[in-house]
């Protein structure tokens, strides 16, 4: 079993908006499927998917980003699912515009949402970090990764994506 986790906010107001980047690679996932987030469970909107390698579990935690991973520790705890077979995707700002990383472990970083993710099940997890980069017009990072995403920077974030879940996919051997 497998679960992949985007990270974002669950409110409207923050459709389009950097920090929602993991959400908006799991929508892109699950249309790449044909399924919808119709489950409510563990404080998250969840859906799956049956592939060769086994259940395909796609969640978005609705906990608001600094508190993910309550929502993912429930989720691993309920599947039963080992660190190694969860993978999160999410925004980073310490990468420039455009790239995308996968880490197999270690710290969160600058990520909050990352860090509570770490702080609860421990940092032997999969991340598959879309790099939003900075705008030094924003003085408060918070404001920055809540700010909406322009036309011309979601088309280089679309690609991102894109990337990302090409290398979702090569991971788990789909």
């Amino acid at each position: 079993m497998i679960l992949v986790v985007g990270l974002g906010n669950p409110e409207k107001k923050y459709d389009n908006t950097y920090h929602n980047v993991g959400f908006m690679a799991v929508d892109r996932l699950s249309d790449e499927y044909g399924i919808d987030f119709t489950k409510n469970e563990c404080r998250a909107k969840t859906c799956s998917y049956f592939l060769n390698c086994g259940k395909l579990i796609i969640a978005k935690p609705q906990t608001y980003m600094n508190l993910s991973g309550e929502s993912v520790i429930e989720l691993k705890n309920k599947y039963k699912i080992e660190n190694k077979d969860i993978y999160v995707f999410c925004d980073d700002i310490d990468l420039p515009l455009g790239t995308v990383r996968i880490r197999h472990q270690g710290s969160g970083g600058t990520h909050n949402g990352l860090k509570n993710i770490v702080s609860l099940i421990g940092n032997d997890f999969n991340r598959i970090k879309i790099g939003v980069g900075r705008d030094e017009k924003f003085k408060d990072l918070a404001d920055f990764v809540l700010s909406k995403i322009p036309q011309e920077k979601m088309e280089i974030l679309d690609k991102s994506i894109e990337n990302a879940l090409e290398i979702l996919h090569k991971e788990i051997g789909e």
